[in-house]
Order: C-alpha cells, then sequence, then structure tokens
C-alpha cells in the first residue's frame, strides 16, 4: 500500500466553485490524451489538489494513495505519447467503494472488525477491468459499516456529508463515492446497490447512476446479501457511465451467476428523441409520500420524455409495498455478515447494524423463503408490466438530502433506512436496471433525481433514454461550491 493514507473530516461550508481539469468528464479527458493538449498526470495531480481542498469538508475518501496513482499516470501518459493506449479508460482517474476488493490496499467496508493486514493480493472483478484498461485508482471510497443502510457513516470513518451542503447527507451505502463524483475529486467511481446504495447517493448529490440487470457487471467475493447487490457506476455524464459499463461487464470467470458479455458497445449507444418508447409514469407507486419540492421537478422531467417523443401515460405498476419481504432478505443477509465475529467485535459495530442482525439471526428458513416468494411474485409482475411499458420512471427518493450522521429524518414512521427509499429496493428485489439521474432542485439548492426502470437485460434501453434527457436538459455543468483555499 505504498504512500496510501487515510483522509481526514471537517465541517467546513463550501462557498466558492472553479473550472478545472478536476472537472472534466471521463469523455472529455480520454479525448484530451488522444490530442496530446492533457497529460494523465496533469489530470491525476488535479484530481489530489481537488481532494485536498473538498475532501476535509465532504469526508467521500477512507484512503488515498498518490504515489501509485501518479506512477500509474506516468506510465498511461507514455502509452498515450506512443499512441498506445490500453483503452478509453486508460489514465482516467477512479475511485473504488471501499466493499470492493483491491489489491494492495485493504478492504475494511468501513468496520473495526476487519483485519487491516489483509492479505489483499485480488481485485473484485471490476476493479480487475478497469486496472487492465489502465485506469488510474486514486483510493477507496466511504461506505456504512458491511453497506449496510442507505446513508454514509461508520465507527471507523465517521460521517460522510453531501458537497452541496456538508449539513446534510450524501445517502449510502456509496455515499463516499458519489460525493467524490460530485465534488470533482475523480469523474469516475464504482458503488454497489443492494436497495438503493448507488442512486439514493446520486440523487441526493446531483451525479448520474445505473443500477444494472443483476448479474451485468461480475461480483467477487459474493455478498451476503445475495442475488439482491448489484455493482454500478457513478459519473457526472450519462456518456461517462456507458463508457465505464463497457469496460467492467467483461467476463469473469469467479462470478458463475454473472451475464454473458453484452453483444455491443453501450456508449455507441445514442439517440436524439425517444419516439416509439412507451413510458409509465408513477409518482408515488401507489403507496409511497413524496416531497412537493421532489414531486415537482420529477414531474417537468417525465414531461422532458414526453416532449422527447415518448407516450407517457400516468400509471403504477399495481404492487403494495414489499418492504417486509427486502427486510427479511436484507437482515437475513446482515446477520450473515457479522456471524463470525466475537462478542467484543459485535460490541462495536454500528449500533443500528447490530439490531438488525439480531433480527436477521431470528428469521426461520421458512420465513426467507416465504419473502423469496413474494420477491418472486414482484419480479413476475414487473415482468409483465413491462410487456406494455418499456420503461418506468419515478422519483428516486421521496425527499431531499437530511441531516448528516443519522439514518432517518425527523419524523420519520420507522429507526430504519427503508422508511424513507421506497422507490429503490423494489427494483433490487426485480433485479431490473434502475438509472438515477439529476433532474432538477429544491427551493434550498438540493438535487433531485428521476428514477429510469427498465425491464431485466434492457440496461441499453435505459442508457440510452437517460442520454436523451441529458442531451435535452444538461445538468453536468451544474456544481457544487468548494471550500474556500
Amino acid at each position: 500500500m505504498s504512500g496510501a493514507t487515510t483522509s481526514t473530516s471537517s465541517t467546513d461550508t463550501a462557498s466558492s466553485s472553479d473550472t478545472a481539469i478536476a472537472d472534466l468528464s471521463a469523455t472529455e479527458l480520454a479525448a484530451a490524451y488522444r490530442s496530446g493538449r492533457l497529460s494523465p498526470v496533469e489530470a491525476a495531480e488535479a484530481v489530489f489538489e481537488r481532494i485536498d481542498r473538498a475532501d476535509p469538508a465532504v469526508n467521500a475518501f477512507c484512503l488515498i494513495d498518490p504515489e501509485s496513482a501518479l506512477t500509474a499516470a506516468a506510465a498511461s501518459a507514455e502509452r498515450w505519447r506512443r499512441g498506445e493506449p490500453r483503452g478509453e479508460l486508460d489514465g482516467v482517474p477512479v475511485s473504488i467503494k471501499d466493499v470492493l476488493i483491491t489489491r494492495d490496499w485493504p478492504t475494511l467496508r468501513g468496520s473495526r472488525s476487519v483485519d487491516p493486514a489483509g492479505p489483499w493480493t485480488e481485485d473484485a472483478p471490476s476493479v480487475a477491468r478497469l486496472r487492465e484498461q489502465g485506469a488510474v485508482m486514486v483510493g477507496k471510497t466511504t461506505t456504512p459499516e458491511f453497506a449496510w443502510k442507505g446513508v454514509t457513516d461508520n465507527p471507523l470513518d465517521g460521517i460522510t456529508r453531501n458537497p452541496w451542503d456538508p449539513s446534510r447527507t450524501a445517502g449510502g451505502s456509496s455515499g463516499g463515492a458519489a460525493a467524490a463524483v460530485a465534488a470533482g475529486m475523480a469523474p469516475l467511481a464504482l458503488g454497489t446497490d443492494g436497495g438503493g446504495s448507488v442512486r439514493i447517493p446520486a440523487s441526493f448529490t446531483g451525479t448520474f447512476t445505473l443500477k444494472p440487470t443483476y448479474g451485468r457487471i461480475p461480483h467477487f467475493p459474493a455478498s451476503p446479501f445475495g442475488t439482491l447487490a448489484h455493482v454500478g457506476p457513478i459519473t457526472r455524464t450519462v456518456a461517462d457511465a456507458a463508457l465505464l459499463m463497457d469496460v467492467v461487464c467483461g467476463h469473469d470467470s469467479r462470478d458463475w451467476s454473472a451475464l454473458p458479455p453484452p453483444p455491443g458497445s453501450f456508449a455507441a449507444v445514442d439517440v436524439d428523441d425517444l419516439r416509439g418508447l412507451r413510458v409509465a409514469f408513477s409518482p408515488t407507486l401507489g403507496f409511497a409520500s413524496v416531497d412537493p419540492e421532489v414531486a415537482g421537478p420529477v414531474a417537468a422531467a417525465a414531461r422532458v420524455f414526453a416532449d422527447l417523443g415518448a407516450e407517457v401515460e400516468l400509471v403504477d405498476p399495481g404492487f403494495a409495498d414489499p418492504v417486509a419481504d427486502f427486510e427479511t432478505l436484507w437482515f437475513a443477509g446482515a446477520a450473515k455478515v457479522v456471524e463470525h465475529l466475537t462478542a467484543a467485535q459485535r460490541a462495536e459495530l454500528d449500533p443500528g447494524l447490530r439490531e438488525i442482525c439480531e433480527q436477521g439471526a431470528r428469521y426461520s428458513a421458512s420465513d426467507y423463503l416465504e419473502a423469496t416468494a413474494g420477491r418472486m411474485e414482484l419480479g413476475r409482475l414487473m415482468g409483465r408490466f413491462h410487456d406494455e411499458y418499456d420503461l418506468l420512471l419515478t422519483p428516486t427518493m421521496p425527499i431531499a438530502a437530511f441531516e448528516a450522521g443519522v439514518e432517518v429524518p425527523p419524523g420519520s414512521a420507522s429507526p430504519r433506512w427503508t422508511s424513507w427509499t421506497p422507490f429503490t429496493y423494489p427494483f433490487n428485489m426485480t433485479q431490473q436496471p434502475a438509472a438515477s439521474l439529476p433532474c432538477g432542485f429544491t427551493p434550498a439548492g438540493l438535487p433531485v433525481g428521476l428514477q429510469v426502470v427498465g425491464p431485466r437485460h434492457s440496461d441499453a434501453l435505459v442508457l440510452a433514454a437517460c442520454r436523451a434527457y441529458e442531451r435535452a436538459r444538461p445538468w453536468h455543468g451544474a456544481r457544487p461550491a468548494l471550500p474556500r483555499t
């Protein structure tokens, strides 16, 4: 772990913004490398300068490694000079969520119970594909302990904050990944999503993400949360997410449940309009309450889909809130995560995690199978729904980002994070692709996200629709203010 350091946290407020190399997208960086206008070394240096400036207020990184990143960037620069890049992401900075194993770096999962000594000799499939491409890995991003909840704080690294307002949460469990992208601390990030964990923070931080169809991105080691858990990109633009998908969707024999490689390039899929698409817009899924400050921008975004030529119909999918089945599956998975820990180690866990683990350990095999049957019925229902509708639009989140450091906002009817994420976890249960793209701001200047859901295996369609929206309503020029230097 040569040169690696842990990041620090503070509550400094952001008050200025700039346009710099660190704000360029991955697509823009690759073009600049190709033309010789910019070197991967300059990009890496700009990213670490941005981390030094912004991360004390945000706490997105639990590990940074400038020495190895700059060495990798120099090697990339030489390949570009020779005209022999390994791929479109050669030299592009990327962060890795601290649940994805990474060679030579500890993957502590936000927990004191993980031994930093390792050994750390292997890359997760998505990390391996990035390394093969020559991407410059700058560090590991924060996660709640064992990625268990929809906000990002843990006993090891503290609280991760929202770049748009550091008093607010960045969401979770890929909160560090989304905060890093939003603040320009690397244009690409790898996250994971078991119940909304890339979509929640993308919505809260004004970034783009795709939770792909389950198995589209190989995953190893297998998640204790089973087939709820997906790997996904978090980026500033749809084009960058498509580029990242092209790299990380390759074959990896360690994941027996992975899908075959996609038939074509996601980055090549591009449309100017949405004519011929049948789109359902469900503002509440039939059971959720949505803040009017969120509902307004989401409804306006749905109208953009209609303006682009889609046939948009106001309709609910027709299922009740599956939270009880989801929590059975999720809490049982959490219990599996910690089953090997000693009593002393359990005492140091996040108290909320300890509570759900105790609840999950009480479930029987019959309870689990009953929840699985509910999941299968939900999948059947959504399969039939998509016989009629190509896409489903919903809010990503029913609320904007709330106070950092707590699991639920004030007045929540439940102490658990599932009480305020009704739009995300159903589509982990059904394994469908679901994107979150920025669609506006609240009066307080907090980002709002639109969720775009497609039938299983329609990742390219979801990305194409999001890219058409992005072209019609560009958002990636909007950036949070940065701390004063």
